[in-house]
């Protein structure tokens, strides 16, 4: 009796392992780890990184104590990571680097030079960098708006553009800031997070690159115009605030303030509320698209509802960190690790009315128009958390107050 052999097994290789049914199984691709697919450029970014933080270190080390160090060091791999993420975010870097050193370079030790330098004067001075950020900002909201409403992607492309725009002299300018604060004084040097001028400007730098990362991710436009608004009503805030109080000045720290804590609690308080903002303004374009208005211009339902999920979530995981961060600070500057003043007691409301947020969205599936309401209220409550106290209430957190 003549045996048939398959034409795999006459040459002399195995057969491929087959289903039930018969069908071939083929093999999975095989997926890169994270580090195996990093390119030569990626590893450069890195080691650029790590030489601007020994160059900061060497140079500024003076003014910088254990804690200082510490948070120096642990940004070079948090910046790395995040430029390898998210490409873009690495040339923002470098030109933030490059134009706050050649800023510094230009001052020469002097103050006065902010009034006698063309290019600090107009440009890279902390007050006029800011200034640029915020005319910025207001232009690109305008061409959002252009380009939903007459559906043109240029007019969309030239507001990203022009938020990038803001974010880097924004930055720049807050980092010139920490320089002339040291200009001033040994003993007034601080790092520019200290009072309502410093983090509004914080806020509207951290809620823009929170949206470019979204407008990047889900590639659409369309929620710049609303985004934008919100950012837009901070620049006017803040220009209010420069006019009637001078608040552009650069002053000393009260005691309370004179601590390294603040330098993580307060980033990582603006996160939170950047991203509490951002999700409201998101949920303003879903319950629009709900009653039929710019409907067709809007993303869907579903990438509404999942922007509006993430900034949500990752506000809170930051503003958690804040609040855990901020009891610490408590402790050591008044003794105790909760004292009910009236900040405490706001952000802790903010903090349970996002807690119940994410519990429903969870474990009940909260959508729709009411998930959108709630974080469109949300909003309201977190805004008085962060300006009404300070106008209405007093307490421990009384150096905040308008």
């Amino acid at each position: 009796m003549e045996v048939t052999h398959s034409s795999s097994a006459q040459a002399g290789r195995p057969a491929p392992d087959a289903t039930p049914s018969g069908s071939v199984l083929r093999p999975r691709p095989v997926r890169k780890s994270f580090f195996a697919s990093l390119t030569l450029l990626d590893w450069a970014f890195a080691l650029l990184l790590a030489a601007g933080a020994g160059f900061a270190l060497h140079r500024y080390n003076a003014h910088m104590n254990y804690y200082d160090e510490l948070v120096l060091v642990c940004s070079v791999p948090t910046f790395a990571v995040l430029g390898w993420r998210w490409k873009p975010v690495r040339l923002l870097m470098v030109l933030i680097a490059a134009l706050s050193i050649g800023a510094i370079s230009l001052y020469q030790g002097d103050l006065g030079r902010a009034e006698t330098s063309f290019f600090l004067k107009y440009l890279l001075s902390s007050q006029s960098a800011i200034l640029w950020m915020s005319a910025l900002l207001v232009i690109a909201t305008v061409f959002y708006w252009i380009g939903m409403l007459t559906r043109s992607p240029s007019g969309g492309s030239i507001g990203s553009r022009l938020t990038w725009a803001a974010v880097l002299m924004g930055f720049v300018g807050l980092m010139v800031r920490w320089y002339e604060s040291y200009l001033i004084g040994a003993d007034v040097g601080h790092i520019p997070i200290s009072n309502l001028y410093e983090v509004f400007v914080l806020f509207c730098l951290i809620t823009s690159l929170f949206y470019l990362y979204y407008e990047q991710h889900y590639q659409t436009r369309a929620l710049g115009a609303f985004v934008l608004l919100v950012i837009s009503a901070a620049v006017g805030f803040l220009m209010w605030y420069s006019v009637a109080r001078d608040a552009q000045q650069i002053q000393p720290l009260v005691p309370a303030l004179q601590s390294w804590w603040m330098k993580i609690h307060v980033p990582a308080n603006f996160i939170g509320y950047g991203s509490f903002a951002l999700s409201a303004m998101v949920s303003v374009a879903y319950l629009l698209k709900e009653r039929g208005v710019l409907a067709d211009r809007l993303p869907g339902f579903d990438v509404l509802d999942d922007v509006m999920y993430k900034s949500i979530a990752v506000g809170f995981a930051f503003f958690t960190i804040a609040t855990i961060l901020g009891a610490a600070w408590a402790a050591q500057a008044w003794g105790g690790y909760w004292s009910w003043d009236p900040k405490e007691t706001w952000a802790l409301i903010v903090w349970l009315n996002y807690a119940a947020w994410l519990h429903m969205r969870l474990m009940k599936g909260l959508r729709g128009s009411v998930a959108a309401w709630w974080a469109l209220t949300g909003l309201l409550v977190t805004t008085f958390a962060f300006l009404g106290v300070n106008m209405f209430l007093s307490g421990l957190h009384s150096y905040g107050k308008l």
